[in-house]
């Protein structure tokens, strides 16, 4: 316990540092901070790279939805404090005189903050999209290809890794997470997305491979809340932490609570089984029109489109459940909407002006 409050107190100096000397690049570490949202998965990565590669953009689904599972699980487990909650509470600081951190909109998360969600998120889905390009200049032979792959693999694993550095500074600058935290989600981001770099079978899966997943996902994590809850130990003990201690009460989304990153992600692994496994798939995706490069341009643009108006769907919140179930809902359209409804769409139009041609 010593240890850990040293930990934090440090934490806590380099927090202050951040927001006394790069208070001038505050806008762009809160947009940082926005694009190491799990969620952009969903809505901006997988519609771009799943026309482009499905075997990536399915891979990209699957890394996103068990990461954020571990992520889950993790938090349960180590109890991770959150700055703006722990200087309030803490005792180390003699006569009452805790350090004052700065909160912003995006600070209230009130789920556990070890390990950090946006930095496991960020680097799952980035060293997918990095190791997929690479796999591309790999298969190069001649000596001068071999010199333009390296000088590749050095640029992108460096975008990497600043990609990397700036979210995880953009989370310790708006005080929702520790330096510790987000060291830690990085590079477990990075285990996660490295064992599915070995692990094909889920290029074919079947739907029943799909529901009997996001089953066991949701039903251990269901299990090991309740079975914890039995020994009196509240996993969602960071709730009440954080709308006691947040600058600011609107600032509070149910969004950030443990059980509905689990219903989104959920949602969203069974969008994405329901879709490939569907007819309207069959015949886009895997049709002749499928290799055009106009094909995949406006299957990309109307994919990015559509997700951006689901965007403007806004759930009620004033029930717990009904908020759980339209948000399951609302994650299974979006990769359902890219995988078949939209080249479906496409598929048609192409097929109905060939026709016309003819």
């Amino acid at each position: 316990a010593i240890k850990m409050d040293l930990l934090h107190s440090n934490g806590v100096l380099i927090i202050q540092h951040l927001q006394r000397d790069y208070r001038a690049y505050q806008d762009f570490l809160n947009f940082m901070s926005h694009v190491g949202d799990p969620r952009n998965i969903f809505s901006i990565y997988f519609p771009l790279w799943f026309q482009l590669n499905q075997v990536v953009g399915t891979k990209m689904i699957w890394v996103a939805v068990i990461g954020d599972w571990f992520n889950l699980i993790f938090k349960w487990i180590l109890f991770g404090h959150r700055p703006y909650w722990w200087v309030q509470e803490t005792m180390i600081y003699p006569n009452q005189s805790s350090p004052c951190l700065e909160q912003f909109p995006i600070t209230c998360e009130t789920g556990p903050g070890s390990p950090s969600g946006h930095a496991m998120g960020s680097s799952c889905v980035w060293y997918v999209m990095v190791t997929a390009a690479l796999s591309y200049t790999v298969r190069w032979k001649d000596k001068s290809a071999v010199t333009l792959h390296r000088l590749t693999w050095s640029f992108l694993w460096s975008i990497f890794w600043i990609i990397q550095i700036i979210v995880c500074i953009s989370r310790v600058f708006i005080a929702t997470h520790f330096p510790h935290q987000v060291i830690l989600g990085v590079f477990a981001g990075i285990l996660v997305a490295e064992a599915f770099e070995h692990t094909p079978a889920i290029q074919t899966a079947s739907l029943r491979i799909y529901i009997k997943t996001n089953l066991f996902l949701f039903v251990f994590a269901l299990g090991f809340y309740l079975v914890l809850k039995l020994l009196d130990i509240d996993l969602l003990w960071s709730v009440p932490k954080a709308k006691k201690w947040c600058a600011n009460p609107d600032w509070i989304n149910i969004d950030t609570t443990p059980f509905a990153g689990l219903v989104r992600n959920l949602g969203a692994l069974f969008g994405l089984g329901l879709g490939i496994n569907s007819e309207m798939f069959i015949m886009s995706c895997k049709g002749k029109n499928s290799c055009k490069i106009s094909f995949r341009i406006l299957c990309i643009a109307a994919s990015l489109a559509m997700l951006q108006l689901y965007n403007f769907v806004k759930i009620p919140t004033h029930t717990e459940y009904l908020f759980y179930i339209l948000s399951f809902c609302k994650s299974a359209a979006m990769p359902l909407t890219v995988v078949a409804l939209v080249p479906y769409c496409v598929h048609s139009l192409m097929r109905t002006a060939e026709k016309k041609l003819n």
